[in-house]
């Protein structure tokens, strides 16, 4: 068992675990934020057909050659296209068509003109500029082309895709299963809400709160509840959520003293204990262990140092599990907007939002950094990272930031 390691060292080890993946079809109204199993290809070019972007006349740019406001080209009508219908007529010399926008482009022509650039009647449209040939035509499959990959394995569905999967016609996609991972809390003093609180007795928020992110990375939590400081207890608990789940979470008991019962509950149960104890601050007090190709991980038990520890250790390996492709949060650098006054003998995590002022990207800090703190939390798009053995920092330094995509 490695102890006390580097925060990289400890998500590196963490993301190199095994993953098993699932696959379902789920329809296009289901499909929002789920992960692509396997490449989804173009099998119709987008547009289909050679198309008018606006409302005008579609006509051979050879037949304006010379138009001029005093000698326009004249030419005669064979037809109205609206979208939606195919042109009965191709286009000769000195013909043209009336076109709509999104109409399919007649046989024989090359050019379309708005309306408002021409004088017309209800049969002639008189032009007043030569136009090259090949103007204001959308060509068939300007968008995508049949075989082009549209969304390719491991990638999160957004709004966009689902409009050019249901453009090919598509009604359903191939997708990753969301994986199960229980989060079970522990610790004498919890109460689940909506029961008495006891004296001396605090409600239970982090199921709900890594939930909350595990929901936003792409999984399926389930709510392993509350658990007493029992290791034999947590163990069973832990035990009976292995074999319905993908991967537990527990927090409490992660730390050092006479009630960290959590290295001591993942051996009762049989799990081979990889690491425990980052050089983190806060969250920290992480543990992670295998049973039976799944992992178990225990975080602290103090709100805001367990959502740290799941972001900044955690994270990469879940998304891993989800499917994604794009598993690690986008690293950027960052100007201290205050001072950070204190020394750093562990790796520091702040948690803040990005500004911007004068080209600048800046680190604000959150009002609260404690470990018990969750106001620092909400709204937080941003954790900056402060280097192990860090002094104090003065204001404008710049500092490594990890840009969140989870709320």
């Amino acid at each position: 068992m490695l102890k006390n390691i580097s925060v990289d060292a400890a998500c590196d080890l963490l993301f190199n675990q095994p993953v098993r993946h699932r696959t379902e079809t789920v329809t296009l109204e289901n499909a929002l934020n789920r992960v692509v199993s396997r490449d989804v290809r173009v099998k119709l070019p987008v547009p289909p057909f050679d198309r008018s972007p606006y409302d005008g006349y579609a006509f051979r740019g050879a037949d304006t050659t010379g138009a001029t406001r005093e000698s326009p080209a004249v030419l005669k009508l064979t037809e109205e296209i609206p979208a939606g219908r195919q042109p009965r007529y191709a286009i000769k010399p000195g013909f043209a068509a009336k076109i709509l926008t999104g109409a399919p482009i007649p046989e024989g022509a090359d050019s379309t003109i708005k309306y408002e650039f021409t004088e017309f009647t209800e049969s002639e449209v008189r032009i007043f500029e030569p136009i090259v040939p090949n103007t204001d035509i959308v060509p068939a499959g300007s968008d995508v082309m049949p075989g082009s990959v549209l969304a390719s394995e491991g990638t999160v569905i957004t709004a966009p895709f689902i409009s050019s999967f249901a453009n090919q016609g598509f009604t359903g996609v191939d997708v990753y299963m969301k994986p199960y991972i229980t989060v079970i809390s522990t610790g004498t003093e919890l109460c689940n809400a909506g029961e008495p609180l006891r004296p001396a007795a605090i409600y239970d928020s982090n199921t709900h709160t890594l939930s909350a992110y595990l929901n936003s990375m792409g999984a399926a939590p389930l709510n392993g509840g509350v658990v007493t400081d029992e290791p034999e207890l947590i163990a069973e608990r832990i035990g009976l959520a292995l074999t319905d789940s993908d991967m537990v979470i527990t927090t409490g008991g992660a730390s050092v003293g006479d009630y960290d019962w959590a290295v001591k509950s993942a051996e009762l149960c049989g799990a081979e204990i990889l690491f425990w104890k980052t050089e983190l601050r806060p969250g920290g007090a992480i543990i992670v262990a295998v049973k039976d190709e799944k992992v178990l991980l225990s975080l602290s038990g103090n709100p805001a140092a367990a959502v740290t520890g799941l972001l900044r250790v955690a994270a990469p390996y879940i998304k891993k599990l989800c499917g994604r492709k794009d598993c690690f949060f986008p690293e950027i650098s960052v100007a201290l907007r205050e001072p950070y006054k204190k020394s750093s003998p562990k790796t520091r995590i702040l948690r803040g939002k990005l500004e911007i002022a004068d080209t600048v990207a800046y680190f604000r800090e959150g009002s609260s950094q404690g470990s018990e703190s969750m106001s620092s939390l909400a709204g937080c798009d941003l954790l900056g990272e402060i280097p192990i053995g860090s002094p104090p920092l003065p204001a404008g330094t710049i500092i490594k930031a990890y840009r969140l995509d989870v709320s």
